[in-house]
């Protein structure tokens, strides 16, 4: 069995450069690495990541977007996750579950127990390892601004909402042992550095 790491993070905090960074360096040390993303990392999930990042911010209701995150989620898990787990590999998400445990469970509304109880029922499975990159909530939305692209709807929704999420992020991982957090700021490289140390 292979194991399970995942990269957390409000936007614009460097999560997606550090995942691809770990990818690269463990498998330069001649191991069979994963890379994966969240929503997506399977035909049917990218399609239904088209629909829950593009658009109004009001498009969806947060109950909506849970039961679409999960519905991609399972597809991933199935198609892509499972796999290769089984077959002794490394597995690295840009972002899991907690994104949702955060985006639609904590600062979209009280919806935290919703979405455990679904991912309980539907997907049941945790990283061995989550790395949060953790950036004030302003720098991250700075960063993500700069990129701008058609995936902008929940960087849309302003810095109190990206405040919220970074004190959701940190509250969730005091609570889980599975959480290295890592500070995000400074060069990708300095990060990076970070990140090999807490592995």
């Amino acid at each position: 069995m292979g194991r399970f790491i995942s990269f957390e993070g409000i936007d614009g905090s460097g999560k997606s450069t550090q995942a691809r960074a770990l990818a690269e360096a463990l498998r330069a040390r001649g191991e069979d690495v994963v890379l994966t993303r969240e929503p997506g990392g399977s035909a049917g999930a990218e399609e239904i990541r088209a629909l829950v990042l593009q658009g109004d911010p009001d498009r969806w209701s947060p109950e909506t977007e849970i039961l679409l995150f999960t519905a991609a989620r399972r597809d991933h898990l199935e198609k892509t996750i499972r796999p290769a787990l089984a077959r002794g590999a490394t597995v690295i998400t840009d972002r899991f579950a907690d994104s949702t445990r955060i985006y639609q469970g904590v600062t979209r509304g009280d919806l935290a127990a919703t979405v455990d109880q679904l991912h309980a029922l539907m997907i049941g499975v945790e990283p061995d390892l989550t790395f949060l990159i953790d950036l004030p909530a302003k720098e991250g939305l700075a960063r993500a601004q700069t990129r701008a692209g058609v995936e902008m709807r929940f960087e849309d929704m302003g810095l109190d909402m990206q405040t919220r999420m970074r004190a959701g992020f940190l509250d969730l991982a005091a609570r889980h042992a599975r959480f290295r957090v890592i500070d995000g700021r400074g060069s990708s490289a300095e990060v990076a550095a970070r990140v090999a140390q807490a592995l």
